[in-house]
């Protein structure tokens, strides 16, 4: 068993997280076409097994641990990178019904070479910006949207609250600093139809201290969101 693998696996048995031998011989495969990749394009800036294998993927698995996910869920990962957390999700549990978005589409060809090297033909791949695919048909459409280190969560509130159904969740998997976040988005989250369901708050080893922001969609979004990018950014809700 390589580094990266046992480090993995080490790591998750720390949170009772298991995983059967298809999902571990499928994130070997996802990390080694990381790994190759990320010397033709910029896909992460860490490439050490511990690094890999703690602040990606068993960072992305940290969902099965403190949140519920239905059987056949339809998840969208909005701004998705390199496939984290929603490709990792999917190789632990293939039963989720999978849309990756990005406005990179360098990012959806190294996606889509991971799908065809997984076998995996179910996945969903959208080049798009953020507050773009919502105004199309994705809106309204997910039972999760999760999002990982990609906004301040007001931001992200909106990027990410009107893909999701009413009764739905938007999940923020966020790092150090999330309680100031999170009392930042109170308006934000209110005001795009959503609650806040629960705060999960845990330390990763020496990746530190993370947190998993749980808020329930109990109200359409308002037709006016999400804003132009220009104004999210500019003037937060």
């Amino acid at each position: 068993m390589n580094d990266f693998i046992t480090i993995l696996i080490d790591t998750l048995s720390q949170f009772s997280i298991t995983l059967d031998n298809t999902a571990v011989d499928r994130l070997c495969v996802y990390h080694d076409q990381l790994i190759e990749w990320n010397e033709k394009m910029n896909l992460t800036a860490l490439t050490e097994p511990h690094d890999v294998a703690l602040k990606h993927f068993a960072d992305s698995l940290m969902l099965f641990r403190y949140c519920d996910i239905e059987n056949g869920a339809s998840v969208i990962d909005v701004g998705t990178g390199a496939g984290f957390p929603g490709m990792v999700l999917k190789i632990a549990r293939p039963d989720i019904r999978l849309t990756l978005l990005d406005s990179l589409n360098k990012r959806l060809i190294f996606l889509e070479a991971v799908c065809d090297a997984l076998g995996l033909d179910d996945v969903e791949l959208i080049h798009s910006r953020a507050e773009d695919g919502s105004r199309t048909e994705l809106r309204d459409r997910f039972d999760i949207a999760v999002s990982r280190a990609v906004a301040s969560l007001n931001t992200l509130c909106e990027y990410d609250m009107p893909y999701v159904k009413v009764g739905g969740r938007f999940i923020a998997m966020k790092g150090k600093g999330s309680e100031e976040e999170l009392q930042a988005a109170q308006n934000a989250i209110t005001t795009l139809g959503g609650e806040l369901l629960q705060k999960h708050d845990f330390v990763l080893g020496d990746a530190g201290e993370r947190s998993i922001i749980e808020i329930k969609k109990i109200t359409e979004t308002p037709s006016q969101y999400p804003r132009k990018s220009k104004q999210i950014k500019n003037k937060p809700l």
